[in-house]
């Protein structure tokens, strides 16, 4: 008998019920995909493979088909779903993409779920493109992850200082805005900025160490509070522990990792591709059973 799996709609929706967090990892090198599975299913930990736009682009990780080819090869559906993560309609560059297009071949590729990232657009223009994606992916019973606010840290020039970005609110996701937003384009899931940035992708400061974030939790709880949808926190590398714990019982349900894994890897890929790999595996352990303490969520998540 086949055993139906739920979709990734539903496990994040039963994450943000029992206020568990679900963490994406980006794969910007495609030989790092096998020890995040493997960390995954070691921990008994369910997580999402993730790859975004820039990482076929300013990375290595191939294409969206070249992802999907290696994950049906590792893939464990108890641990793992195939997630397309940032697809931003203006990109760090500040140019238009062909988000359209990408998504639609995603869907046709078989992920999971996607994510149209129309922050850098108008609150107007990010809900038109939001809810056209929307409207395309139910489609195919795909649920769709967007992004209201700013989270800062792909953009080509220098961050303003982060203390003050904190203390200004700059850019941080309005919990009125967010209620517009979640009413008119009907998105499943919502990247919020509360104090997350991400972690830097110009090749002059990608090894940097990411500034270490906070996050406004009592903006988050009335994001939380006037939305009732599940959350997405990017950014998740550096973020002071308390904060994170804090933030998985205010609507956090899922957290996107780069960083911490990335970086593993390219300090050694050049030298030995396998040492590289148990080196993203250790910090994948690290990162599952220490930092966010969710190991074994798999049995818990798939329990209803």
């Amino acid at each position: 008998m086949i055993m139906h799996k739920p979709g990734t709609g539903t496990i994040i929706k039963e994450a943000f019920r029992q206020g568990i967090v679900v963490p994406g990892f980006n794969i910007p090198y495609l030989p790092m995909m096998e020890p995040v599975i493997r960390a995954l299913y070691d921990t008994e930990t369910f997580g999402l493979i993730m790859v975004a736009r820039l990482e076929w682009i300013k990375f290595k990780s191939g294409s969206m088909k070249t992802i999907r080819d290696e994950y049906e090869k590792l893939k464990d559906l108890k641990f793992t779903r195939l997630h397309l993560d940032h697809v931003p309609v203006i990109d760090e560059d500040n140019l238009l993409t062909d988000f359209e297009n990408i998504i639609s071949e995603a869907i046709e590729l078989g992920y999971d779920s996607v994510m149209i990232d129309g922050s850098r657009l108008s609150l107007e223009e990010n809900i038109e493109k939001t809810r056209r994606i929307v409207e395309l992916a139910h489609k195919s019973d795909i649920p769709v992850e967007a992004e209201l606010g700013a989270v800062l840290g792909h953009e080509s020039g220098p961050l303003p200082p982060y203390e003050e970005l904190f203390a200004t609110g700059k850019g941080f996701t309005s919990p009125d805005e967010a209620k517009r937003f979640v009413l008119e384009t009907r998105t499943d899931w919502l990247s919020v900025a509360i104090g997350n940035i991400h972690g830097a992708i110009s090749v002059a400061a990608r090894t940097e160490k990411k500034i270490e974030a906070r996050l406004a939790i009592p903006h988050l709880k009335k994001i939380n509070e006037t939305i009732n949808i599940p959350l997405v926190l990017h950014g998740g590398t550096g973020i002071g522990k308390e904060y994170l714990m804090k933030s998985f019982k205010e609507g956090i349900a899922k957290i996107n990792i780069a960083t911490a894994i990335r970086q593993p890897f390219e300090k050694l890929m050049n030298s030995s591709v396998k040492e590289a790999q148990e080196a993203v595996y250790n910090e994948m352990i690290d990162i599952i059973n220490n930092q966010l303490e969710i190991g074994g969520s798999a049995k818990l998540i798939h329990q209803n």
